[in-house]
């Protein structure tokens, strides 16, 4: 628990204040990802090892932070993403509908492209000293490159996340990453 506390310490002058005033959203997220990760190992089935395509994959996705990642192909080349995204400016889960489109001659690899949304709990200081705290929503877009490996769980991903948010002090802004996943 003390991780997870440091993890959710936004780091600015009046940090202990933050933490004590999310520790029960903490304990929320803790328990939801504990949860989901039981339910998804407890259902795996690695029926993806040997081929150059996957059902769902869970990771971690990297840029200017961390996050979680969730991919599952609902059907055909249709899948959903779920990212929670931890960064020193707070938390942020985001949803994704992707489309996905094979490459003719590149077996494993796709480009996919697709609308979401996202919710955002900050609190930081910008570039102009405003103090950015509280709960923020926006729409988003995605564009990328996902590739499977043929004869190992092991997915990659690197995309580009435009999204506008809705509030002061927001607006335009962009994210992504690299994606890093075992798929089942």
């Amino acid at each position: 628990m003390i991780f997870i506390r440091l993890f959710f310490t936004f780091w600015h002058e009046n940090g202990v204040e933050t933490v004590i005033k999310n520790q029960f959203f903490m304990r929320k997220v803790f328990l939801l990802s504990v949860t989901l990760c039981l339910f998804i190992l407890s259902n795996a089935q690695s029926k993806s090892t040997h081929s150059s395509s996957y059902q769902s994959a869970l990771g971690v996705k990297f840029w200017d932070g961390a996050g979680i990642s969730f991919k599952h192909f609902f059907q055909g080349n249709n899948a959903g993403e779920f990212i929670g995204f931890f960064w020193n400016r707070g938390f942020r889960l985001t949803g994704l509908y992707e489309i996905h489109g094979d490459f003719a001659d590149a077996q494993g690899l796709k480009w996919y492209v697709g609308p979401g949304a996202h919710v955002g709990f900050y609190d930081y200081y910008d570039n102009h000293n405003n103090h950015i705290d509280g709960t923020y929503i926006g729409i988003d877009g995605v564009l990328g490159l996902d590739y499977k490996f043929k004869g190992a769980p092991i997915n990659i991903s690197i995309d580009w996340q435009p999204s506008f948010e809705f509030g002061d002090y927001v607006g335009f802004s962009h994210y992504g990453g690299l994606g890093i996943r075992y798929t089942f």
